[in-house]
């Protein structure tokens, strides 16, 4: 479901006059889901838009750096550093809540100079996958669920983060899994999230506190992936910009306090037939079909493939370690939470599964895209999955990559995702991704001064 619904660029121009818009922010989101893009004064944001921003902005690491020296890098990405052409996307304009002066924000999407999509560029890669289902007369409906850590603010990067201070002045100590009390503690951080979710039309549901010190849980409703990959993206910056004006902070690193449990992106998904709209993962009896069978094949087939996309940092994989409360492994069960793909007990017009593997750390286009090709892969190759497992998934063998050098090797040499989610897209993130790799094996961590310096 798109934040407006059926907007054209008129009813966007009508609703910022009414709103009396003097600024517009033109957002994309990069590789990494960061918010690149142009500020405009309200009398420069036409039809014709015509804004322009270097292509190279889409293939840059999490530090700003550039793998302009990798050959498949080069291959995707021009070496003249040329534009690319951004067009708003009417159905993305919203309200930017903590702002001063009234102003507005909206997404666009990338276009080359001959008008193709630039399809390296994270909504392009999802719209891909999604025509895909939509060639086959699916439609994928899906619900994240997004964990996030509040942090006592922390400018020092070589110290530990800890968590904040509540209403009641102190911080907690102990696990508060589920608690009404501990998140209460946030009352005035929390009523400025919902209402500038509210105006942003963002549909969060439920908030909860999960396992860790200062982690909690919202989740979105169900409905059309780049609507909620849109909103998932509009929420983490909002988020973000709450926690500062409460004096903390907010993070969706996967793994940022050790001690405690990892942050993912649960997400539910189901597919509909896209003309009567049933569940192709029921039959009319009720039962499971043969597709939610392979589609749950394909997840375990190629999940472990994607890692690098859905698990993107060398942080997310210390989130994937034994009894964490996060999976490590590729297998499925039913109201089991201890496996990477559980079926929630449902109906037949709701049955559904969870990917329980992503983390809070990907880019929710990104993820989206990877986790839906998957699945179709399972059941276009008609992928029977593992026996369903019964007891703790914990305690079997590791089925995951333990590295995203690991990680990479698997998605460079897995053909059916690169033809799934493109070749230039695969090429331009490896690139990235391998830098970024390189860049953090320079970098000595405190745990190697602490125990090698005096001891080897």
């Amino acid at each position: 479901m798109a934040i407006r619904e059926n907007f054209t660029y008129t009813d966007m121009d009508l609703w910022l006059n009414e709103k009396r818009v003097t600024e517009i922010e033109c957002l994309i989101p990069d590789l990494t889901g960061v918010a690149r893009g142009k500020i405009l004064p309200r009398t420069k944001f036409t039809e014709d838009r015509g804004m322009r921003i270097p292509e190279i902005i889409l293939g840059m690491t999490v530090t700003g750096n550039s793998p302009v020296d990798n050959e498949r890098y080069d291959h995707a990405i021009s070496t003249t550093d040329r534009d690319m052409i951004l067009k708003a996307d009417p159905t993305t304009i919203t309200m930017v809540p903590w702002a001063a002066d009234p102003t507005g924000q909206v997404i666009n999407d990338c276009y080359f100079a001959n008008g193709e999509l630039v399809d390296f560029a994270p909504r392009s890669v999802l719209r891909r996958v999604l025509k895909m289902y939509r060639d086959k007369g699916w439609e994928p409906r899906v619900a994240p669920e997004l964990e996030f850590y509040l942090t006592a603010r922390n400018t020092d990067p070589d110290l530990p983060l800890r968590a904040p201070a509540g209403r009641s002045g102190r911080a907690e100590t102990s696990r508060q899994v589920y608690s009404i009390d501990a998140v209460n503690e946030f009352d005035p951080l929390f009523e400025d999230i919902y209402d500038y979710c509210e105006l942003m039309n963002l549909d969060v549901d439920t908030l909860i506190h999960e396992i860790g010190a200062g982690q909690m849980e919202i989740n979105f409703l169900h409905g059309e992936p780049l609507g909620l990959a849109d909103k998932v993206f509009y929420f983490k910056r909002t988020l973000r910009e709450a926690a500062l004006k409460h004096d903390m902070y907010a993070t969706f690193m996967a793994k940022p306090m050790a001690g405690e449990p990892g942050s993912a992106m649960h997400v539910h998904q189901s597919v509909v037939d896209g003309r009567t709209g049933e569940n192709i993962f029921s039959n009319p009896d009720g039962t499971a079909s043969d597709l939610f069978r392979y589609y749950i094949g394909g997840l375990q087939r190629y999940m472990p493939s994607a890692m690098a996309i859905v698990a993107p940092y060398v942080n997310s994989y210390r989130r994937i370690v034994r009894h964490t409360a996060a999976p490590i492994n590729i297998q499925w069960g039913e109201d089991n939470r201890t496996v990477g793909f559980r079926v929630p007990v449902s109906g037949a017009s709701d049955r559904r599964v969870e990917n329980r593997i992503i983390g809070a750390d990907a880019n929710p286009y990104l993820a989206l895209a990877t986790t839906l090709a998957c699945g179709y892969l399972g059941m276009l190759e008609q992928i029977e999955p593992l026996p369903m497992v019964k007891t703790s998934a914990y305690d079997l063998e590791v089925e995951l990559p333990q590295g995203l050098s690991e990680a990479l090797h698997l998605l460079r040499r897995e053909e059916k995702l690169r033809e799934m989610l493109g070749e230039r897209f695969i090429d331009v993130y490896s690139a990235v991704k391998e830098l970024e790799h390189q860049e953090f094996m320079t970098v000595i961590s405190p745990w190697e001064r602490e125990h090698l310096l005096l001891h080897v």
